[in-house]
C-alpha cells in the first residue's frame, strides 16, 4: 500500500525519556501475566547484580525519536529463526548459565518494550490515506515476521532462565476449564441493508430491467440478507462460542467521503441487541470514523448505542496512536479495544499473541484498559488491496498462526464481517468462517467474548 508521509498533521509527539526502569517493569508485568506462576527472582541490568542478568545494548535509542533500531540479529531459538533487536554480540551465546545465576547476551527486555510499546508507530510519520500506521512501513514486513510472535519467544527465553535459576518449571497462562488457548469471536457491524445493491447494479448494467424490479421490490418488502445478527450469531454458537458484535452507530460518512454505517441505530435494532445480550452474546461499539481522535464524538455513539459497551474497535481499525489510546483511557468507559491488527496481513501488530496494557508514552506507564490485539480478518484475506487468498489458501495459510497463539496460551482474535456470511460469498463467507471455527474447536480454545477475557486476566 502507498503510504504519505503526513507529519505536519499528526498530532505532536508527547514522550518522556523512556528510562531502563520503565521498559524492565512494562515488559516484566507483562511476563507475569503470561507465566501467572512466575516465582520472586531477580531479573534485571548488569549494574544490578541480579540473578538474571539482561545485556544492556540499547546505547540510547530510548532517548531519541527514531522510529527503527539498527538491523535485527537472526537467532535460533527452540528450532525457530527469531529476529532479536538490541543484539550487538551475535558471536556470543544467547544465554550462558552457571548455579544460580544466567546471563542473556541480548537485550531482550528492550527488544519487547520496543515491539510491545508500539514504538515504531508513535515515532514514524507514515500513515496510510485511512490515516493508520501501514504494515509496508513495520519492522514486520522488514524482516517478515508478522505472523511469529516475537515477544512471546524472547518471554521463552526469559521463562527458561527463570527455570534454570529457581528449579521451577514454568507453565503458560491456561483458560476457561484449563483450555491452552482462547479464541475471541467478532463481528463489525459496519452493513446491515446492502446486500442487494451490487446484484441490482448488475441487473441494470446488463439490461434486465425486470430483474432489477424484482430485486428492487424485495429490497423494499424483505428483511435485507445481510441484516442477519441473529443467524451470526447462531452460526458461532454451533461450536460454543458467544459473538461479539461492534455496533457501528454513525451513519454518515466520513469526513473524507469513507462510509460508515448503512444503517441507523432504532429502537428495533436496540431491542434485537438486547436479546442477544440475553443469548450471552456481548454487545460492544464500533467507532466510527473520526472518533478515534475525537472523544467528544466517541462519547456521544456510547449515548446513541444505549449499552454501556465494555469493549470498543474503531471503523476501518483507524488508529492514531499519539492520540487514541489516550482518549479510550480518559474516557473510562471500556474494559477493552481490539484495533490493534493490520489491515493488509494477519498475524501480530505488536509481535505479541496476548492481550496487553498498551504502553503510555506521555507518562512512561501503561494505560489501563486491555488491548486484545486482532489477528485475523475476512476482509484482510481476499480483498484486492491485500492478500487476494483463495478460498482454499485461507485455513492452511492461517494455521502456522494459531498454532504459536496455541503454543504460547494465547487469543486468536477473529474478526469475521455480518456480511461475509452471506452464502454468495465462496471465498471469505460462511464456509471459510466455519473451517477456522472448527480448527480452533478441534485444537481445544476456550471461546470467550472479551468481557471474559478481560475478567480472566
Amino acid at each position: 500500500m502507498t503510504t504519505i508521509p503526513v507529519a505536519t498533521s499528526l498530532p505532536p509527539l508527547r514522550a518522556v525519556s523512556v528510562t531502563a526502569e520503565m521498559r524492565l517493569a512494562y515488559v516484566l508485568r507483562h511476563f507475569r501475566l503470561a507465566y501467572p506462576g512466575m516465582p520472586n527472582v531477580e531479573i534485571g541490568y548488569p549494574d544490578s547484580h541480579p540473578a538474571i542478568v539482561v545485556a544492556d545494548e540499547v546505547g540510547n535509542f530510548f532517548q531519541q525519536n527514531a522510529p527503527y533500531p539498527a538491523a535485527a540479529n537472526y537467532r535460533e531459538w527452540t528450532g525457530k529463526r527469531i529476529p532479536f533487536f538490541f543484539d550487538n554480540r551475535p558471536q556470543a551465546p544467547l544465554m550462558e548459565r552457571s548455579t544460580g545465576r544466567a546471563v542473556i547476551n541480548a537485550d531482550i527486555i528492550s527488544a519487547a518494550f520496543y515491539l510491545l510499546s508500539g514504538w515504531q508507530e508513535y515515532f514514524s510519520d507514515e500513515r496510510d490515506r485511512h490515516g493508520r500506521f501501514p504494515y509496508s512501513a513495520s519492522v514486520q514486513q522488514r524482516y517478515s515476521f508478522v505472523d511469529l510472535p516475537v515477544v512471546n519467544y524472547y518471554f521463552d527465553v526469559l521463562k527458561t532462565a527463570v527455570e534454570h535459576v529457581t528449579g521451577q518449571a514454568l507453565q503458560p497462562r491456561t483458560w476457561a476449564g484449563g483450555a491452552p488457548f482462547a479464541a475471541f469471536i467478532t463481528h463489525d457491524i459496519d452493513n446491515l441493508r446492502s446486500a442487494w445493491k451490487a446484484p441490482a447494479k448488475a441487473s441494470l448494467k446488463q439490461g434486465q430491467l425486470l430483474r432489477f424490479g424484482r430485486q428492487l421490490w424485495q429490497h423494499l418488502t424483505q428483511p435485507d440478507a445481510w441484516d442477519n445478527l441473529e443467524a451470526v450469531a447462531a452460526a458461532a454458537a454451533e461450536y460454543g462460542a458467544k459473538s461479539t458484535f461492534f455496533i457501528l452507530p454513525a451513519p454518515r460518512p466520513g469526513a473524507d467521503g469513507t462510509p460508515n454505517a448503512d444503517y441507523a441505530v432504532s429502537t428495533s435494532l436496540l431491542q434485537r441487541l438486547e436479546v442477544l445480550k440475553v443469548q450471552g452474546c456481548e454487545i460492544s461499539l464500533h467507532g466510527s470514523l473520526g472518533t478515534a481522535t475525537d472523544d467528544r464524538r466517541l462519547g456521544h455513539e456510547i449515548d446513541v448505542l444505549q449499552h454501556g459497551a465494555t469493549g470498543l474497535r474503531f471503523h476501518y481499525l483507524r488508529w492514531e496512536p499519539r492520540q487514541t489510546p489516550a482518549i479510550v483511557d480518559a474516557a473510562n468507559w471500556f474494559a477493552y479495544d481490539s484495533t490493534l491488527g493490520f489491515a493488509e496481513h494477519f498475524g501480530f501488530r505488536n509481535s505479541y499473541c496476548h492481550p496487553f496494557y498498551p504502553f503510555n508514552f506521555a507518562t512512561g506507564e501503561e494505560q489501563d484498559f486491555l488491548e486484545i490485539p486482532l489477528n485475523v480478518m475476512d476482509a484482510t484475506l481476499h480483498h484486492p488491496n491485500y492478500l487476494q487468498l483463495q478460498a482454499e489458501e485461507i485455513l492452511p495459510a492461517l494455521r502456522p498462526m494459531l498454532a504459536e497463539i496455541e503454543r504460547f496460551g494465547g487469543v486468536a482474535t477473529v474478526l469475521w464481517h455480518n456480511d461475509h456470511f452471506d452464502p454468495a460469498n465462496a471465498v471469505t463467507g460462511p464456509r471459510q468462517f466455519a473451517d477456522i471455527m472448527s480448527y480452533l474447536q478441534q485444537r481445544g480454545a476456550a471461546f470467550l467474548t472479551g468481557s471474559q477475557i478481560v475478567a480472566e486476566l
